[in-house]
C-alpha cells in the first residue's frame, strides 16, 4: 500500500517539476479484490492495486488538472506538463480562489463537529481469496438447501485518499471496506440482499443468504396485481436508492444556478415532520474521508429538520458566491462545509454521508411490525433502473425487483409481479406513516446511507411487468 510518506515524496517531486503559481496533488487508490459467483459456482477471482495521481495547477485565475496512474519521474513530468498546458489555454475564472492555507483549514474546522473515526480494520485488509471463497460456500450451501441458484460477489479493499497543496495543506485518510451481495434465483422468483462495512466482521453471509432465499421462496409463482396507489413498506435499500436522487440538489452551486428542486423552498415545510436528515461524515455507520477535494474538513450539517430544509452544503467558491448574492439572507449561515469536489468540476459540491435521524423514542417500527399494521399494501425489497422524470418535483420512475409481496390483513400473502412506479420524492416523504431504526444500507442506484425502512401511503404504481 502507498503510504503517506510516499505520497508526500510524489508531491515534492511534482513541485520541483512545476512552474505554476500553485500546485495541488489529490491521490487515491489501493488494493481491491473480488470473488464473483453464479449458478452456485465461483467463476471469477481477481485482485488489483492501483493509484490515481491527480495534479492541479493554477496560473493567475486559470486552473486545470491532469491524472495518471504512474509515479515514475517521466510520468510525473508528463503529468505536470499536461496540466500546465491545459491551464494556459483556459479563460480566467473570476470565481477561482487561491488554494486553501493551513490556517484557513484549521479555522474552518473549529465548528465542523469533527470527531476521530476508525475506518481501517486489519482483519478486512487481511482477507484472502480463501476467506472470500468460504463466504461464497456459505451462501451457496443455503441456495442448495432450498433448491435455488445463488449469484453475487464478495469483495474486500483497503484504500487511501490524500491531499497536498503548495500552500502547506496536507491530509490523509485510510480505510477498508468489505462487501457481500447475493441474489437467490428460483424458476419464477428471486431474492436479494447486499451489505458492506469497513469491518468485515460486521457482515454475516449466512444471514444475508437466508433472507435472500426466503424472499425467493415466498415470491414463487408471483401473481399479477392491478396498478394503482398502495401503501408500501420499503426496506432500507429501496429507501436509499430512491431518496439518493435528491441529495445532489443540496449544494450551494445548485441553488445559485437554479438547478435545484430546493430553489424557493429552503425554510419551508416540504416533507413530513418525521423527516430529519443530517450529512455526517463522522457517524459510526458511515464511511469515507473526513475532508473534501480541497482539504476542508467536512462539517456535520443538518439538511432537513422535521421536514423543513434548513441548510445546504458549500465548497469554498460557492460559499463566497452565495455571500455575494441576493439569496444570502435566505439560506442561513454561509461558510464552506467541506463538501467540495476536486477542482475543476461540474457539480461543485454535494453531501455524501446522509444519515436519517431515528424516530422519536417508542415510535420506531420493524418491518414485521409495519406488515402487521397494514390492512392492504405491498412490501418492496429494492428498486432498480430508476430515472428522474421531473427534476423540480423530483418525480422518479423505476421498477421493483427481487422480492415484491402483497400484504393483506397484517400478513405477507404471496409474491406479485414487479411494478413500474412514478412517484415524487416530495410526495413520498410527506406520506411516511412509520419508520424503523436507521441502518447502514447499500444499493445499486445511490451512495451508501444510514436510512430506515419506511411505510409510505399512496405510493403510485403505474403498470405491472411480466416477471
Amino acid at each position: 500500500m502507498l503510504t503517506r510518506e510516499q505520497a508526500a515524496s510524489i508531491f515534492d517531486r511534482l513541485r520541483r517539476l512545476s512552474a505554476a503559481d500553485e500546485i495541488e496533488l489529490l491521490i487515491s487508490g489501493g488494493r481491491s479484490a473480488l470473488t464473483r459467483f453464479a449458478n452456485n459456482t465461483i467463476h471469477q477471482n481477481m485482485a488489483e492495486e492501483e493509484y490515481h495521481i491527480s495534479a492541479r495547477v493554477s496560473f493567475g485565475g486559470r486552473t486545470a488538472r491532469a491524472t495518471t496512474n504512474k509515479h515514475d519521474d517521466d510520468s510525473l513530468r508528463r503529468l505536470v506538463q499536461s496540466a500546465e498546458a491545459l491551464a494556459r489555454v483556459q479563460q480566467p475564472d473570476p470565481d477561482l480562489l487561491p488554494m486553501p492555507s493551513p490556517d484557513e483549514v484549521t479555522s474552518n474546522a473549529a465548528d465542523s463537529g469533527a470527531v476521530a473515526v476508525r475506518r481501517y480494520f486489519d482483519r478486512t485488509a487481511r482477507l484472502t481469496p480463501q476467506d472470500r471463497a468460504r463466504s461464497v460456500a456459505v451462501m451457496v450451501d443455503v441456495a442448495k438447501k432450498h433448491g435455488l441458484n445463488a449469484a453475487g460477489i464478495v469483495s474486500s479493499a483497503e484504500s487511501v485518499e490524500g491531499i497536498f497543496n503548495s500552500r502547506g495543506v496536507t491530509d490523509w485518510h485510510q480505510q477498508t471496506l468489505a462487501e457481500l451481495s447475493v441474489t437467490m434465483l428460483g424458476d419464477t422468483s428471486s431474492g436479494w440482499q447486499k451489505a458492506n462495512s469497513p469491518d468485515a466482521a460486521e457482515l454475516d453471509s449466512q444471514r444475508l443468504a437466508e433472507i435472500a432465499a426466503e424472499k425467493a421462496i415466498r415470491s414463487k409463482d408471483p401473481r399479477e396485481l392491478a396498478p394503482g396507489k398502495y401503501t408500501v413498506i420499503l426496506e432500507p435499500a429501496a429507501v436509499l436508492d430512491a431518496v439518493g436522487f435528491m441529495f445532489w440538489d443540496f449544494g450551494g452551486s445548485a441553488i445559485l444556478e437554479q438547478r435545484s428542486f430546493l430553489n424557493d423552498r429552503i425554510g419551508t415545510q416540504i416533507f413530513g415532520e418525521n423527516i430529519t436528515v443530517w450529512d455526517d461524515a463522522y457517524h459510526p455507520l458511515q464511511s469515507g474521508a473526513p475532508f473534501d477535494g480541497e482539504g476542508i474538513k467536512r462539517h456535520r450539517v443538518k439538511l432537513i429538520d422535521k421536514g423543513v430544509v434548513q441548510r445546504v452544503t458549500y465548497a469554498r467558491s460557492s460559499a463566497r458566491r452565495m455571500e455575494q448574492s441576493e439569496m444570502a439572507s435566505r439560506v442561513g449561515r454561509i461558510k464552506p462545509t467541506g463538501h467540495g469536489f476536486g477542482l475543476p468540476n461540474e457539480i461543485s459540491e454535494a453531501p455524501l454521508n446522509m444519515v436519517f435521524e431515528s424516530p422519536a423514542e417508542g415510535q420506531s417500527q420493524t418491518v414485521e411490525q409495519m406488515i402487521a399494521t397494514t390492512e392492504r399494501g405491498i412490501l418492496v425489497t429494492r428498486l432498480w433502473y430508476i430515472r428522474e422524470v421531473d427534476p423540480y418535483e423530483k418525480i422518479l420512475t423505476g421498477m421493483t425487483r427481487d422480492g415484491t409481496f402483497l400484504v393483506e390483513a397484517g400478513k405477507l400473502q404471496h409474491g406479485i409481479l414487479n411494478f413500474r412506479f412514478n412517484e415524487s420524492l416530495l410526495h413520498m416523504l410527506q406520506n411516511v406513516e412509520a419508520m424503523g431504526l436507521p441502518v447502514r444500507a447499500t444499493g445499486e442506484e445511490s451512495m451508501d446511507m444510514v436510512v430506515p425502512p419506511m411505510k409510505v401511503c399512496d405510493f403510485n404504481f403505474t403498470e405491472s411487468t411480466k416477471f
